[in-house]
């Protein structure tokens, strides 16, 4: 290891069919290899018979290269059946932001991430219309306007494909973006994307949630961050929270007081997944907070 790093720190993900021994075999390795565990998490799945961990470690002090330690590990996770992914805590993700014309998540996530709240760099916003480029503008960073129609969807997908190439993003988050991604562009952005969803999902799928839940008198309104799959509004939720509403609540009121569950529904999402504290199982996951 260099003598000095930015953050000597690096974080452990990994999912298996449960057995014993797996947390002793794990902090083996990772000893042995002159790391010291600052966090451990772990969790499993009784009904579906599998292991999930998270271990946050710190490699100051590490004996080894990355490459060594990479290997020990794949070692131990082959008899084992393990996937695994190790993130390292002196690169940071770039992320990028989509919004449309309504501005509340956006605006909350540059200023967590103006804050130091959002461990990341936010190098490009893309909208399908002009309306925020002064919120992008107040922050110092690029704004790309593609309009999306539908007799040009698939060319203006390619536009957005090719500036997230450009900015080499690693993480999309759709800030209240009111367009659906087609599964060709997740396909081919093959990168995690975290929708918000302005509903408690299951619960009002689909385009007008509010307005659902108006007509059905609910008594509580929520949020939904999750991420982004070919089927609509039906991807692995991540992170969700709910406000009291009442028979007194117009369609109006509802979606002001939707507003600030949505943008801190989003915030954590993505702080979770920053942070990779977020592990992917089927349709489900687990996220150790």
């Amino acid at each position: 290891m260099p003598a000095a790093l930015a953050d000597p720190t690096a974080t452990l993900l990994v999912s298996c069919p449960d057995r014993r021994g797996i947390v002793a075999t794990l902090a083996q390795v990772l000893h042995g290899h002159g790391a010291n565990i600052l966090e451990a998490d772990q969790h499993t799945d009784r009904s579906a018979g599998v292991f999930f961990q998270r271990i946050h470690f710190d490699l100051a002090e590490s004996r080894t290269d990355r490459l060594t330690l990479e290997g020990a590990i794949s070692d131990v996770a082959q008899p084992l059946e393990m996937a695994w992914r190790i993130v390292y805590g002196d690169r940071l993700a770039r992320l990028a932001i989509f919004v449309s014309k309504t501005n509340h998540c956006l605006y909350d996530l540059l200023l967590r991430h103006q804050a130091g709240d959002l461990r990341c760099e936010i190098p490009l916003i893309v909208s399908n219309h002009p309306d925020q480029a002064p919120v992008a503008e107040q922050f110092g960073i690029p704004y790309r306007v593609v309009p999306i129609a539908k007799e040009t969807r698939a060319e203006q997908e390619a536009r957005q494909l090719a500036l997230l190439s450009e900015y080499r993003i690693d993480l999309a988050v759709l800030a209240r973006y009111m367009q659906v991604l087609s599964g060709e562009f997740l396909d081919r952005f093959d990168r995690p994307v975290i929708n918000i969803h302005h509903s408690f999902l299951p619960a009002f799928s689909g385009g007008r949630p509010y307005h659902q839940a108006y007509e059905r008198g609910v008594k509580l309104i929520g949020a939904t961050a999750h991420y982004a799959t070919r089927d609509l509004d039906e991807g692995p939720i991540i992170a969700q929270d709910a406000i009291r509403a009442s028979h007194r609540h117009s369609v109006a009121d509802l979606v002001r007081k939707g507003r600030d569950v949505e943008r801190t529904t989003l915030s954590r999402a993505v702080r979770c997944h920053l942070e990779n504290r977020v592990l992917v199982h089927g349709n489900k996951t687990v996220v150790f907070e």
